[in-house]
């Protein structure tokens, strides 16, 4: 008898346990946090023009910050505050909808600003909020050259400005040029970025084997994946599936997302290094951020199943709710720039990376399609 009740209670409380793993984090709760961090930043920015001083003056339209935009207006979506797009707006118009180098900037980064202004555009369609963005990504269309993007993080910068015109203006060209400049990041660039094999992305050809970490590992760095994640959720959420290189993006996604799986920490985060944890291992949340934001994402759309992916959606949020907000609204664990697990060190609670922006824009774009669970 005591052996039957033993198991009883051993089988009701893993029921217990899968119960509560599929139930959706509290929608007021991921508001709250969102809102929270959100609040911080923009009473530390209120001017959305001022330049960004690091070790050099920055203007303000910069990826890092664009970034932050996108999760903002991410943040807008679900929460349509109107100051919030007051904000967006007044980023636009302080740079007067331009982009950093000008038009005839064909780096990725310069084009990440792109991506709000045509949210905004669409929002709002005065002809000078997307007439410079155009412009640029127009002139790379017809120059012919593929090998701009040679690091992984372009990716995220640049394909989803190429489908929100393609979108926009129902021109399948966008998408056409937009495929052909991945495929050669992705099999050209540095004798190809991806390793099919682990399903993961080396960040540049300076990590192609014969690379190693110090585990004798792979260099897969947590945010560059991150970006390749953000990248393709960004496209396939807006571009028709019978456009160029839908299906080949969906079929990375499912592999990227698979090989994320048994990665994760147990308190809900991902190392820096994804596949050497002692190679300045610990908490990290942006990376962290766009791979929850992408798993949602496909519980979202039912591409991935949700009994799979909830838990690990469920964890890697109430980790970072726990571990990285912090009272004031401020972001802990967040890698400063760069481009490997050596740089942006060191990565603690109370640590401030060197832009306080793209971390917080992370982790909104995860806030807010975590929101948009159903029960």
């Amino acid at each position: 008898m005591k052996k039957f009740t033993f198991l009883f209670s051993l089988i009701i409380g893993l029921s217990a346990q899968l119960v509560f793993a599929q139930k959706i984090p509290n929608k007021k709760a991921v508001l709250s946090a969102m809102k929270l961090t959100n609040t911080y930043f923009m009473n530390k920015w209120p001017d959305a023009g001022k330049s960004i001083i690091t070790n050099k003056e920055r203007p303000s339209n910069l990826w890092t910050r664009a970034v932050y935009y996108e999760g903002l207006m991410a943040l807008y979506e679900v929460n349509r505050e109107q100051k919030y797009y007051d904000y967006a707006v007044q980023w636009g118009e302080k740079h007067h909808w331009g982009l950093r180098d000008g038009v005839k900037t064909r780096d990725a980064d310069n084009h990440a600003c792109g991506q709000t202004y045509i949210e905004l555009y669409n929002i709002d369609k005065k002809p000078e909020r997307i007439k410079d963005i155009k412009a640029s990504i127009d002139m790379v269309v017809k120059s012919g050259k593929v090998d701009d993007w040679t690091w992984i993080d372009a990716l995220q910068m640049g394909m989803p400005v190429f489908a929100k015109l393609g979108n926009l203006y129902n021109d399948n060209s966008y998408y056409d040029y937009m495929y052909k400049m991945y495929l050669h990041s992705k099999n050209v660039q540095g004798g190809g970025l991806y390793n099919e094999k682990d399903g993961l992305w080396w960040r540049d050809k300076d990590f192609v084997p014969p690379y190693k970490e110090p585990n004798g590992e792979d260099c897969y760095w947590s945010r560059g994946n991150g970006w390749v994640v953000a990248a393709l959720v960004r496209v396939l959420d807006i571009m028709p599936k019978n456009a160029a290189g839908y299906d080949e993006y969906l079929k990375t996604y499912h592999e990227m997302i698979k090989a994320l799986v048994p990665l994760q920490r147990t308190d809900g985060f991902w190392n820096v290094s994804l596949q050497d944890p002692n190679h300045f291992g610990g908490k990290e949340t942006s990376g962290t951020s766009l791979f929850i934001y992408g798993m949602a994402w496909g519980v979202n759309k039912g591409i991935l199943d949700k009994k799979t992916y909830l838990p690990i959606i469920n964890k890697a949020w109430n980790g970072m709710a726990k571990y990285a907000v912090q009272k004031d609204g401020f972001l802990g664990y967040t890698q400063g720039t760069g481009k490997e697990p050596k740089d942006g060190q060191p990565v603690t609670y109370t640590s401030k990376p060197d832009f306080e922006d793209y971390g917080l824009g992370c982790f909104l774009l995860a806030g807010a399609e975590i929101y948009k669970l159903k029960k």
